[in-house]
């Protein structure tokens, strides 16, 4: 049996739903639906999901992109994982929100890396209060059509 965090790594087959809610666990499935209805109705017909297979150390995720990275779905064994790379622009809009987040989530967002092309936060959802926090981050990557 996978240890738990561990990724789905089975390069034969793309994921799919039933693999999915039992690789990550119930719960975690209901915030994986909950957010891909977010980003479907909030910003509809811009992205078309795609799905990645980072080879055996990084295994499936399920990117969204526009021209540029919006955000990486990650299915991990008991958990799901949301990975949000911030280019400098953005940077300065999530860093003037990070009051409003948890200290969980403004943790992450301090500790993470930052490469040539933006800081990568890597986010484990395990609460919905973690799934607004990721809602409200993603505001800063596109804005959402309908709040203009």
């Amino acid at each position: 049996m996978a240890e738990p965090g561990s990724r789905m790594t089975g390069r034969d087959r793309v994921p799919g739903t039933r693999r999915i809610a039992a690789w990550i666990g119930a719960g975690n499935y209901v915030r994986w639906k909950r957010l891909l209805r977010f980003i479907e109705q909030a910003y509809p017909g811009v992205f078309d999901p795609e799905w990645l297979f980072g080879g055996r150390k990084y295994g499936w995720g399920l990117r969204f992109k526009k021209s540029k990275s919006f955000c990486t779905l990650i299915p991990e064994r008991d958990r799901m994982v949301v990975l949000i790379v911030f280019g400098g622009g953005e940077r300065v809009k999530a860093e003037a929100m990070l009051k409003r987040l948890t200290p969980t989530v403004r943790k992450a967002y301090r500790q993470a890396p930052t490469y040539h092309d933006g800081k990568w936060v890597v986010l484990s959802v395990d609460r919905d209060k973690t799934l607004d926090d990721i809602q409200m981050l993603l505001g800063v990557k596109r804005r959402n059509p309908y709040t203009l």
